[in-house]
C-alpha cells in the first residue's frame, strides 16, 4: 500500500483540552448534634450524605478499674458476652438476626470503660439498634457461653505472652504503674483472674455498671428519611437502669525513673523494644505541639528514628514514636503513654539504642527543621479529609472525645491548632515527651546476648526478667 493511500485513510485525532484540578474546598471535622433520651442516655449524632453504613459507637462508663479484687477480665468477658443471647433470641438467633440486617456488631474493654460498636446499612438502622437495645438492656449471658468465651480467653493468653511486642507491652505497665494500680496489669486479665470468671460475676459487674444514664451513643450516617429520635425512643429509649453516679475515677500514679528490663527469651532471634513514660493527656495545651513533635520523631517513614535506624543503618524495618490515651478525668488531669517501639536483629541491639538514644540528643541539641515541621503538618492535617471518609472512622472518633471528656469541637480545633504549631514549639515538645533519664526501656530478647552490650551503654540500672 502506497504512503498516499496510507495519509488517505489514517482518521483524524481531536485531542480535547487535558483536565485541571480544581480549587479544593474547605474542610472541617464534622460536628456532631447533641441530644438525650427520657432514660439519661446521651446522644450525639452527625448526618454524613452519602455513607449509606451508618456506624453506632456506645460508650459504656465501666472502667477497668472497677473489676472487682482478682476478676480482671471480667470487663472484657461481659463485653464480648453481650451478643451471645438476650431475653428475646438465643446467642444464634441473636447471630441471625445480625446477619440479616447485614450488621457487625462488636465490644471491648479498656481502661476508660467498654466500646460497643455497630455498623448497618441506613435502611435498616432501625432494626439494627432494636437488637443492639435488646443486647444492652437484657443479655442473657448463659452459663454455656461464658465459659466458652473464658475458654477462649485463655487460650489467647499463652499466644500474647508469646508474641515479643505484646510481652514488652505487659512489662512496661508494670513497670510504670505501682502493682496496687489496675494499669499496671493486663487489661483482659491473666490466667489465674479470668479462671475464676464465671456468668454470676459478668452480670453482677453488667448490673453494677451498665445503665443509660452513664452511657453516650454515636450515630453518623446518611440519616436521610430516617426519623432518628423515633427510632432511638423505640430502641435504647425502652433501656433503662439506675440512675446512680459512674464509677469514680481515681488519680494515676506512674515511676518513670530511668531504668532498663530484659525480659529473657533465649535463642530469640530479634530483640523487641518498647521505650515508655506517662505524660499529660488531650486537655494539656501542649498536646498539638507534642502530636506534631513525636510525629517528626517517629510517625512515619520520612521521621528521624526511621532516617537513621533503618535506612542509614538498616537495624530494623521500622521504629514508631506514639503518644496514646490511657485514661482521662472530668477535670482534665489524665494521662498518657509516650512510647517508642521496634524491633532489631538481637546482634545490633546495643548499636541500635546507642544510635537511638543518638537521635534524641541530636534533636535536644539542634532541634527539629521547618521542613521536617511541614511534611508532618501536610501528613497530620492535609490527609485529615481521607482518614475521615468513613462514617466509622467520624464515629470512633467522637466517641473517643466522649470518653475523654473533651468539647464536642475538639477534634475541628486540634486541626488547625497543628497547622499553627510552629518548628521550635514542636522541638520543644517532642524534648519534653521523651527526657533521657525519665525513660523506661522494656527489651524482650536472649538476654545471654544482649545485656552486656546494653549495660555498656550506661542509660541506668538493667534488670533482667525471667
Amino acid at each position: 500500500m502506497s504512503d498516499a493511500t496510507t495519509t488517505a485513510t489514517t482518521p483524524a485525532m481531536t485531542f480535547h483540552p487535558r483536565p485541571v484540578g480544581g480549587q479544593p474546598t474547605p474542610w472541617n471535622f464534622p460536628a456532631p448534634q447533641r441530644d438525650a433520651l427520657p432514660n439519661g442516655l446521651t446522644v450525639l449524632h452527625c448526618h454524613r450524605p452519602g455513607q449509606q453504613v451508618v456506624a453506632v459507637e456506645i460508650n459504656l462508663r465501666a472502667p477497668l478499674e472497677a473489676e472487682p479484687a482478682g476478676l480482671d477480665g471480667v470487663a472484657t468477658i461481659m463485653a464480648r458476652a453481650l451478643s451471645e443471647g438476650t431475653d428475646k433470641h438465643t446467642a444464634e438467633e441473636f447471630a441471625a438476626e445480625l446477619e440479616r440486617c447485614g450488621a457487625t456488631l462488636d465490644a471491648f474493654a479498656d481502661h476508660p470503660g467498654i466500646r460497643v460498636s455497630l455498623e448497618v446499612p441506613a435502611s435498616r438502622l432501625t432494626k439494627a439498634l432494636s437488637l443492639l437495645a435488646d443486647a444492652l438492656r437484657a443479655p442473657a449471658f448463659p452459663e454455656a457461653e461464658v465459659a466458652r468465651l473464658v475458654a477462649n480467653r485463655l487460650d489467647e493468653i499463652p499466644h500474647e505472652l508469646a508474641n515479643p511486642a505484646r510481652r514488652a507491652a505487659i512489662a512496661v505497665s508494670a513497670e510504670l504503674f505501682p502493682a496496687d494500680s489496675r494499669m499496671s496489669r493486663p487489661r483482659q486479665g491473666t490466667e489465674e483472674t479470668v479462671r475464676g470468671i464465671d456468668a454470676a460475676a459478668v452480670r453482677a459487674f453488667y448490673e453494677a455498671h451498665v445503665r443509660p444514664a452513664t452511657a453516650t451513643v454515636v450515630v453518623v450516617g446518611d440519616l436521610t428519611g430516617v426519623d432518628l429520635r423515633a427510632a432511638l425512643d423505640d430502641t435504647l429509649g425502652a433501656w433503662t437502669g439506675s440512675p446512680a453516679e459512674p464509677h469514680p475515677v481515681t488519680p494515676v500514679t506512674a515511676d518513670d525513673t530511668g531504668r532498663v528490663v530484659i525480659v529473657d527469651r533465649p535463642g530469640s532471634v530479634q530483640t523487641q523494644l518498647l521505650i515508655s513514660r506517662t505524660g499529660a493527656d488531650r486537655h494539656d495545651a501542649v498536646w498539638p505541639a507534642q502530636v506534631l513533635g513525636v510525629y517528626c520523631l517517629g510517625g512515619t517513614l520520612t521521621s528521624r528514628l526511621d532516617r537513621v535506624l533503618r535506612e542509614e543503618k538498616g537495624y530494623t524495618y521500622g521504629v514508631r514514636a506514639y503518644g496514646q490515651v490511657l485514661r482521662s478525668t472530668p477535670d482534665g488531669n489524665g494521662t498518657a503513654l509516650l512510647g517508642i517501639n521496634g524491633s532489631v536483629a538481637t546482634d545490633v541491639t546495643g548499636p541500635a539504642l546507642a544510635d537511638l538514644w543518638q537521635v534524641l540528643r541530636t534533636l535536644a541539641a539542634e532541634g527539629l527543621t521547618d521542613d521536617e515541621r511541614d511534611t508532618a503538618v501536610q501528613n497530620l492535617v492535609g490527609v485529615a479529609p481521607l482518614r475521615y471518609e468513613t462514617a466509622a472512622a467520624v464515629a470512633s472518633t467522637l466517641a473517643d472525645q466522649v470518653e475523654q471528656f473533651l468539647p464536642d469541637d475538639y477534634q475541628a480545633r486540634l486541626y488547625q491548632r497543628l497547622a499553627d504549631t510552629g518548628t521550635v514549639e514542636a522541638t520543644a515538645a517532642a524534648v519534653a515527651a521523651f527526657p533521657m533519664d525519665r525513660l523506661v526501656t522494656v527489651l524482650v530478647g536472649d538476654a545471654a546476648q544482649i545485656e552486656e552490650p546494653v549495660r555498656a551503654l550506661g542509660i541506668g540500672p538493667v534488670r533482667v526478667v525471667r
